[in-house]
């Protein structure tokens, strides 16, 4: 009877001791992980206090915008403030062309609207994180077969298809890790084609999209999303029809 016991308090033991745990401890658990909280997260605290945020981020959005070759990160403290741009990263590589992916094997970054799917602390590009393409809307629109997939901001400076920022994807990485942390279970990934209010950027993409009026829609689509977080700075509800495109509620 003794050793039942014993068994079941071990058993109890493991079971809290499991419940306790949290998804950052995991995540220091790698050496990578570990690595970037010795070196970054104190620059972090304090770029963070001076931009009157709380750290660990609470919640975080992040913006690329394919022409101009820039990441965001939005942050805001809770639900109810709007998001303030704490840094943007400079994308250091991208392959393709203006326009959606499609296709597997095709070179292009994603346009469109997606959510952190994955960590990957021991990416072959050093830390990665992974984002869900094909989301709704390119299951419809794209190659039904082979629609691609494992599309990831990560660091180095190759790319066939994905968003890399080289030695950033360490402070990154731990924002993303520790928001996930705090309970933000869905980390919002918006990818642009161009940044709408630049005029250099615009007029490149009237030049590419000029003889593709499908892809003119799909870009003015993406734009109303775009232009409502300009002006409120908070994310709207966006919905996918029966054709595969997208809606602002």
């Amino acid at each position: 009877m003794k050793s039942l016991f014993v068994l079941a308090c071990s058993l109890l033991a493991t079971t809290f001791l499991t419940a306790q745990s949290s998804f950052m401890d995991g995540q220091r658990s790698y050496p990578r992980v570990a690595n970037a909280i010795k070196q970054k997260e104190d620059t972090l605290k304090k770029q963070f206090a001076k931009a009157n945020l709380t750290w660990p981020a609470k919640q975080i959005y992040l913006r690329s915008f394919k022409y101009d070759s820039q990441l965001e990160v939005w942050v805001r403290n809770s639900q109810n403030e709007s998001f303030k741009l704490f840094k943007t990263y400079k994308v250091c590589a991208l392959s393709g062309s203006m326009g959606p992916k499609r296709i597997e094997g095709d070179y292009q970054v994603p346009e469109g609207f997606y959510y952190i799917n994955q960590f990957n602390p021991k990416s072959n590009y050093y830390m990665s994180l992974g984002l869900n393409y094909p989301n709704i809307s390119d299951q419809l629109l794209s190659d039904s077969a082979k629609p691609g997939s494992e599309i990831y901001i990560h660091g180095s400076c190759i790319t066939v298809g994905c968003i890399p920022i080289q030695d950033n994807i360490d402070e990154l990485y731990l924002m993303a890790s520790y928001a996930r942390n705090q309970g933000q279970d869905f980390i919002p990934v918006h990818i642009y084609p161009i940044r709408y209010n630049v005029d250099k950027s615009k007029e490149y993409l009237q030049k590419a999209t000029k003889e593709d009026k499908e892809y003119q829609s799909f870009t003015t689509r993406l734009k109303e999303v775009f232009d409502y977080f300009e002006a409120h700075k908070k994310l709207p509800l966006i919905s996918v029809n029966k054709k595969g495109e997208y809606v602002m509620l």
